[in-house]
């Protein structure tokens, strides 16, 4: 089963209170002198053909990159899973990738080696590094929003939760600081020196 690049958005999850860094938006954040949304457009955007971004603030700024910017239908802050939901709604292509906006080491060949994982039968292809699952580096099928909104009424939140529930196969990375997320300023300067 051959996906192209063509067929797949990425959703950039930029919607989080960054309450670990002051409640500063991620996206904005700034590590070897970019914001980490620059970071991320620059390893995710030679990988697939669109890009949305789900941001709950600073919207006019995300949009000012030029990309389409969708906040969630809610304020209720129901994290990631509403989150991943906002993109599938949004996206006009038969896969969506999801990657979160504060892991700026993201894998060049994300994309191809998450959708050569996937098969007919399967709902998602998810990244583990050798210590951990990543289950906000996917790629899915945007079919899946039904079952998301579905899981969101019936009050899940965790994106783990939701995704035992699916059809999904594991990739794994040897890079353990391939998916390293930056949570607090000690996070930026460990991960500095490898941008």
């Amino acid at each position: 089963m051959k996906i192209s690049a063509e067929q797949i958005t990425a959703g950039i999850l930029a919607g989080g209170e960054g309450r670990r860094l002051g409640g500063v938006d991620k996206g904005w954040y700034v590590v070897a002198d970019r914001p980490l949304i620059e970071h991320t457009l620059e390893r995710v955007k030679p990988q697939v053909g669109r890009i949305v971004i789900s941001a709950n603030r600073s919207v006019p700024r995300y949009r000012g990159l030029g990309y389409t910017v969708h906040g969630d239908d809610t304020d209720d802050h129901r994290g990631p899973l509403a989150g991943i939901a906002t993109v599938l709604k949004a996206a006009a292509t038969p896969y969506v990738l999801i990657v979160p906006v504060d892991t700026p080491l993201l894998p060049l060949d994300l994309v191809s080696r998450l959708a050569d994982a996937m098969r007919p039968d399967t709902d998602i292809a998810v990244a583990r590094t050798p210590d951990e699952l990543h289950p906000l580096h996917a790629l899915m099928r945007r079919s899946l929003l039904d079952d998301i909104q579905a899981a969101l009424f019936s009050g899940v939140r965790r994106v783990t939760e939701w995704q035992q529930d699916t059809a999904r196969v594991v990739v794994d990375w040897a890079d353990a600081e391939a998916f390293a997320n930056i949570n607090h300023d000690e996070d930026a300067e460990a991960l500095a020196g490898r941008l």
